[in-house]
């Protein structure tokens, strides 16, 4: 049996017909084709070409479409092995070669020999340009001598076995005679996309546009011509790949940006699906972006919120906080609800925020990535520092606590905030803790948590304010 399928004829698969992409967060997508196929009876060899350079071989699946259950695979060969002038020379060690080299008289010598030792890659030579030095190369020369890194050009006298110019799969399958159109599907890597957002607010900061799009990476080795294209966003898991074979990503090229439409968004699963409606056409190492929606009429807050938990130390430190002079975050948020002209799915990506100075030039106030959002939400973008609002943060006092009953703290501080806008301000104050814990305050202190403490403060224009509490810790 082997015998006959190692020398029965070899039948190409037609291009794509038809091309369908499912694109992950994680890197990876599902790719669908549809080809033809003239076949025979029997076992017979197919070449598939043209497909991802990243594909995982194990996650290939066929059938056929126009008579189903008639195609049985029974081998399949993924062959990767491309063209290259390191794949040619890496191969041809132990064959015979020429070597042209520049000599300093500027006339060309050339040396025939067999090739010992294939070279790393290839560094320009800076030395006038003659050629490129070959690293790690060893030649063997007709006369005798042996060539170590020379500097040159090299020729082979023919093209190793085994290359091919294009990523391809190879079947043997046990088939009926005739026509067929078949469907096949892979995973592959190579891929990656995210949503950008452009939030724009009115000169007011109140009320503002959003326009958002998907960006797609394609480094998977080929081009996917005219293909349906969706998106899913969720965190899928997936069996680590155990040794897997280095893919070959390249630079990327310009972005691309595809025409205006309407993605429609559905359920499936425990994630959302992103369709969009009409085809389109990925180049290998290309940037894509497709429009995913525009909203307008969302109303925006902000707030103004100091956390000085990053500003300690580990939480049993038993040192002092120093003096800090800090600045508040300046966060604005969106109610992602259709009382706020959303109330949709929002996948993960980065949040720009602009605003709309008084000649109507939009100014960037920051961006902020954001996680996969639900309806009914909450953003938070954390857009920056504000300019001028300022606290004065001071740990007053701290006694470690080692009675052979208990272990903990008591650690006293103080918070001055000053308010140098020429409007009123409101600042949220936020401390948190490890442990249980309790709190001395008299400064209308809340807990949105067991390990959070907040103070809302309404300041006046150039108003200070200080207030001290005291926790009490047990570790």
């Amino acid at each position: 049996m082997m015998t006959t399928l190692a020398l029965m004829a070899t039948t190409k698969a037609g291009p794509p017909i038809e091309s369908a992409l499912t694109i992950y967060n994680d890197g990876f997508a599902l790719v669908r084709e549809q080809r033809e196929l003239d076949l025979t009876d029997g076992p017979q060899s197919v070449l598939v070409e043209d497909v991802a350079q990243m594909i995982e071989a194990n996650s290939v699946s066929v059938r056929s479409l126009s008579h189903p259950g008639s195609i049985r695979v029974l081998e399949q060969n993924y062959q990767y092995d491309l063209v290259s002038p390191m794949a040619i020379l890496n191969k041809s060690v132990g064959q015979p070669i020429r070597f042209h080299r520049m000599l300093a008289n500027g006339t060309k010598e050339v040396v025939s020999g067999t090739l010992i030792s294939a070279p790393y890659p290839t560094v320009a030579d800076a030395n006038g340009g003659t050629g490129q030095t070959y690293n790690g190369m060893v030649i063997r020369t007709d006369s005798g001598g042996i060539l170590l890194n020379p500097t040159g050009e090299i020729e082979v006298t023919e093209l190793p076995e085994g290359l091919i110019s294009r990523p391809s799969l190879e079947w043997v399958l046990d088939a009926k005679a005739g026509r067929n159109r078949i469907e096949f599907g892979y995973l592959t890597q190579g891929f990656h996309w995210q949503c950008d957002y452009i939030f724009t607010l009115d000169n007011e900061g109140k009320t503002g546009s959003l326009k958002s799009w998907i960006t797609l990476s394609n480094n998977s080795g080929t081009r996917y011509q005219n293909a349906k294209l969706s998106f899913l966003a969720g965190e899928v898991n997936r069996v680590p790949i155990e040794n897997p074979r280095p893919g070959m990503p390249g630079a990327r090229s310009r972005a691309v940006t595809a025409s205006d439409g309407s993605i429609w968004d559905q359920v499936i699963g425990e994630y959302h699906l992103y369709k969009v409606p009409f085809t389109v056409t990925i180049p290998d190492k290309s940037i894509k972006q497709v429009s995913l929606m525009e909203k307008s009429g969302i109303q925006a807050g902000r707030e103004l919120v100091f956390d000085l938990r990053r500003y300690k130390g580990a939480p049993r430190n038993a040192y002092p906080v120093p003096f800090l002079s800090i600045k508040p975050n300046f966060v604005i948020t969106v109610k992602n609800d259709e009382a706020n002209q959303l109330g949709v799915a929002l996948p993960k990506g980065v949040f720009k925020v602009f605003q709309h100075d008084q000649e109507g030039q939009a100014q960037l106030l920051g961006e902020d990535a954001i996680v996969h959002t639900p309806r009914n939400e909450t953003l938070r973008i954390n857009a920056g520092k504000a300019f001028d609002v300022v606290a004065d943060y001071l740990q007053l006092d701290y006694k470690y606590i080692d009675n052979n009953r208990e272990i903990g703290s008591i650690a006293t501080y103080q918070v001055l905030i000053r308010n140098r806008k020429q409007s009123p301000v409101e600042v949220k104050v936020l401390d948190r803790f490890e442990g249980a814990f309790t709190v001395e305050d008299t400064n209308g202190v809340t807990r949105p948590d067991s390990n959070t403490l907040q103070w809302t403060l309404n300041l006046k224009p150039d108003e200070t304010r200080t207030f001290r509490y005291t926790v009490t810790t047990r570790w």
